[in-house]
């Protein structure tokens, strides 16, 4: 699994539905695309949960890093540099994820976290704990999937979690509405658990 997000900030006084019906246009486009597990096609809204600014900020979990570059050099992600920008695109190694209680039903909103690994930390430690946290979260009510990468050259893991409806209170990141959701992944890309081991280090005594 490989993790990808990036985020086309838009104006302040931009109109959002011309960003729904894109999506309602071109979403369906990616729901049999090859090698994609899943893209939520998600926005952000000035004013609307705590939003400071106006988004289109899709996330996406990919089976295959070779699909994940064909879409990258493809024609939808390029219409949509020629329409807003080439945008700076963040991704990370896939360590983690599992589909939820609430994986039959339609996500209408993910949260997205990233989390440094201060640098006097031991990184093995901070994953297991991450990845333990998720285990927990996954079998969480409203859960639809959740999912945690790691970018080594920041040193720093994202936190990633699709909601079958509203977003608790006490869940922490930056929230997105998701428009529409593409899963071509073998129907349900992450219907099992997937997990990278991280190994500790040996004790010496």
């Amino acid at each position: 699994m490989h993790a990808m997000h990036y985020a086309v900030t838009l104006p302040a006084d931009y109109d959002m539905e011309i960003i729904r019906r894109r999506v309602k246009s071109k979403g369906p486009l990616l729901d049999t695309f090859e090698g994609l597990g899943l893209k939520a096609y998600g926005i952000r809204e000035r004013g609307v949960d705590g939003s400071p600014v106006n988004q289109y900020a899709p996330f996406y979990l990919w089976d295959d890093p070779d699909a994940m570059n064909r879409f990258l050099t493809g024609d939808g992600f390029r219409a949509l540099a020629r329409d807003f920008g080439r945008p700076t695109v963040l991704n990370w190694q896939g360590l983690y994820h599992r589909s939820g209680p609430a994986a039959d039903r339609p996500p209408r909103a993910f949260t997205r976290r990233i989390e440094p690994i201060p640098d006097d930390a031991d990184a093995a430690g901070a994953i297991e704990n991450a990845r333990t946290a998720h285990e927990e979260l996954a079998a969480a009510d409203g859960v639809h999937t959740t999912a945690l990468g790691l970018d080594p050259r920041r040193w720093e893991l994202v936190h990633f979690t699709l909601w079958s409806d509203t977003v608790p209170e006490s869940a922490a990141g930056e929230r997105f509405r998701v428009l529409h959701l593409s899963a071509p992944g073998s129907g349900r890309p992450v219907a099992a658990p997937h997990a990278v081991t991280v190994r500790q280090p040996e004790r010496r005594s």
